[in-house]
């Protein structure tokens, strides 16, 4: 007689899912408030209901089994239906729309997943989404173009009382795998003004004293890494949103890059939607960045 199939857990699902996103226990254990003790045997019991071993770990880092790569679609899945089903019940009328504002690299690399997991809560409402460079989303902001804005800024400055940490960025230097000589300039592959990373640049390189020429200026995220990968320069890129075929770069002249900051930024009244926005977005993104390396 066949063994009757076992009914998955979702809490065990969810810590699977959150492990398999961020690569390390210790990360997901902070993103969801447990001890990584707990969220050990959470995952010993899902392998045990499984009969399935889903992730390979060493000291160094975790990675999916072959078995971890199939269940983690349905994974997503499951907890996708779920998050939709409780906000269809618990907040049904939720309609409107939402207008937020986000640097172009942080759209493409971190919202796609946390956008969606939102539109499927709540189907009723509209997304508005707006990329620029920071400073320009910021005087949209004070203009009242937007209700909620993600913004770099840099940690410790005036600036940083404004709104709320929800990630934290490593930045580096990218392009150029060949190391040019001692004497020519650095050249600058960089957004136009105004741009965080082409201030951080110009500023770290002022400060080691070593010669610089900006050789290619470009609004769009797309154009810069083409530039970088062609060869005309180097640009500052956060290290997890560095793209495949972009190298980081062996010039040994350049400086180290302190840490920038993502803030989240919103209106002092905020409709019932924005407000639900604004929560997914912090209980997404600010456990991550709290444990990332600082």
């Amino acid at each position: 007689m066949p063994r009757p199939l076992a009914t998955l857990d979702l809490d065990l699902v969810r810590t699977f899912v959150t492990i398999a996103r961020l690569g390390r226990f210790a990360r997901a254990a902070t993103r969801l408030g447990r001890q990584q003790s707990t969220i050990s045997l959470q995952i010993t019991r899902l392998e045990a209901a499984l009969d399935v071993r889903l992730l390979a770990r060493s000291p160094q880092s975790v990675r999916l089994t072959d078995a971890g790569e199939r269940f983690l679609a349905h994974a997503e899945r499951l907890l996708a239906l779920n998050d939709a089903a409780m906000a269809d019940l618990r907040e049904p009328e939720m309609a409107g729309t939402v207008r937020l504002g986000t640097p172009e690299d942080f759209a493409t690399s971190r919202l796609p997943e946390v956008l969606s997991r939102f539109t499927h809560a709540y189907p009723a409402v509209a997304l508005e989404v707006t990329c620029d460079l920071t400073l320009n989303l910021l005087e949209g902001f004070d203009a009242g173009r937007f209700d909620l804005v993600l913004a770099k800024r840099e940690p410790g400055t005036q600036s940083a009382r404004r709104g709320v940490r929800v990630w934290r960025e490593t930045l580096v230097w990218v392009g150029n795998t060949r190391e040019p000589a001692e004497e020519q300039p650095i050249g600058l592959v960089v957004s136009p003004e105004p741009c965080v990373y082409r201030r951080r640049a110009i500023d770290a390189l002022a400060r080691a004293r070593l010669p610089w020429r900006i050789v290619y200026t470009c609004g769009a995220l797309s154009g810069a890494l083409a530039a970088v990968k062609a060869g005309l320069g180097v640009a500052v890129l956060p290290r997890d949103m560095v793209p495949a075929g972009i190298e980081l770069c062996r010039d040994v002249r350049l400086p180290a890059l302190k840490d920038t900051e993502i803030a989240l930024i919103d209106t002092a009244v905020l409709s019932a939607p924005a407000q639900r926005l604004k929560e997914h977005v912090v209980r997404a993104l600010s456990r991550l960045s709290q444990d990332e390396p600082g």
